[in-house]
């Protein structure tokens, strides 16, 4: 897969940008504050509809533009992908109600066919890396769900759409515990959503089962190279309700994660059901859905200790590293096609050797753009081939 081009129109502190992007890595200079991360973002966001920096669409709408009664942000990215030609449009619109109140809506077309949100996710493939990613290590669960839930939705048909309907269902159910909880009523009535939401839930659960097991085969290997061999890296799945029926152990030094793989998605849709009826009445006391997808937890473990409560910050950034090389390596299994690299101020708070291990790695992928602050942190000698844009005040550039 290749980003052959990519246009943005009032785009966060990117009034207006149109560029050609080339094959190989493409090094982005430029102070902060200036739209580098904007720019990557906005290549993520043709791949998963979705953005880590802001909490809502309209935070993504430039903010001198916002202010008029009608405001439209706009991503077109055209791409390459197993020898055909795509593009993508996405146009974030800003109206305001006749109260005043302003809201935000997606429109997207696929190749001129306007498609719903959902259906467009996955038809461009990226990683990303941003520093504050690392929150995925060391924040709440879900950071990792979430950010589990994004590869897995760019490569797996119709996870998008399962995760939005199970969302659905958990907080009608919820509305009806509470109803039972506060006003009384049958319990028999939970019955329609216990099985919505076990039918969905198995669906997530079993995606997240092997999309897990595929990726720590992968991640092991590269951090195993990445570290000279110091640290052997784990993902621990804790599924709210594991098909194994094991509880929760504590890690050895040399972890083994049980295998999951085997259960098929009827058998643990059967088991979750049976949670379901298991917890109806602890739930109704609580008024919460408390078993299910949405309370799944991923651990990051390095020689058996916890990344997350225990891993230093070079621990932390060089397995995140791992991960988004991890990723790469895995989206090219299922997909076909390489990603496109997104890696922000990458090299920062790494040694020597790392740095240059991952420049190593970065230079064979197929297409990577980087953004830095101080070229200073990159060797001359190894990036002389890469092409070099640099960008001040929202103004993109070529350099060389």
């Amino acid at each position: 897969m290749q980003l052959t081009r990519i246009s943005l129109t009032n785009f966060r502190n990117l009034a207006r940008v149109d560029i050609d992007v080339p094959e190989g890595t493409t090094l982005i200079l430029g102070k902060n504050a200036q739209g580098k991360t904007s720019l990557l973002e906005a290549i993520f966001f043709l791949a998963t509809m979705s953005t880590y920096h802001a909490s809502s669409d309209r935070q993504l709408i430039n903010l001198i533009h916002a202010r008029e009664k009608l405001a439209v942000a706009r991503i077109v990215g055209e791409f390459r992908k197993q020898g055909h030609a795509h593009k993508i449009e996405i146009r974030i619109i800003q109206e305001h109600t006749q109260n005043g109140v302003s809201r935000a809506r997606k429109e997207v077309l696929v190749d001129g066919v306007k498609k719903p949100v959902r259906e467009a996710i996955g038809q461009f493939n990226a990683v990303l890396f941003l520093p504050q990613m690392m929150r995925v290590v060391e924040g709440p669960p879900e950071e990792r769900r979430r950010y589990l839930d994004l590869a897995i939705s760019q490569v797996v048909p119709n996870a998008a759409i399962t995760l939005i309907e199970y969302n659905k269902v958990v907080s009608q159910r919820n509305a009806l515990l509470k109803q039972l909880n506060e006003n009384g009523g049958d319990p028999d009535q939970l019955t329609f959503w216990d099985e919505r939401l076990a039918k969905r839930g198995a669906e997530i659960i079993f995606q997240r089962i092997h999309a897990i097991n595929e990726l720590d085969l992968t991640a092991r290997t590269i951090h195993h190279d990445i570290t000279s061999g110091s640290e052997i890296l784990h993902l621990d799945y804790q599924p709210a309700f594991d098909p194994t029926g094991q509880s929760p152990a504590q890690p050895a030094l040399i972890y083994t994660p049980p295998d999951r793989t085997g259960f098929t998605r009827a058998q643990i849709e059967q088991g979750l059901l049976a949670a379901l009826r298991e917890k109806r009445r602890q739930e109704i006391a609580r008024g919460v859905t408390t078993i299910g997808p949405h309370r799944d937890e991923l651990r990051f473990l390095s020689n058996g200790i916890d990344l997350g409560t225990f891993g230093s910050r070079g621990q932390v950034r060089t397995t995140m590293m791992t991960m988004k090389l991890a990723e790469m390596a895995w989206m090219r299994m299922k997909t076909g096609s390489s990603p496109v690299l997104l890696l922000d101020e990458v090299l920062a708070e790494l040694d020597e050797t790392r740095r240059s291990d991952l420049v190593q790695r970065v230079s064979a992928h197929k297409q990577a753009l980087l953004t830095t602050t101080d070229l200073q942190l990159f060797d001359s000698s190894r990036i002389s081939n890469w092409r070099k844009w640099k960008i001040d005040s929202g103004v993109l550039d070529q350099i060389s």
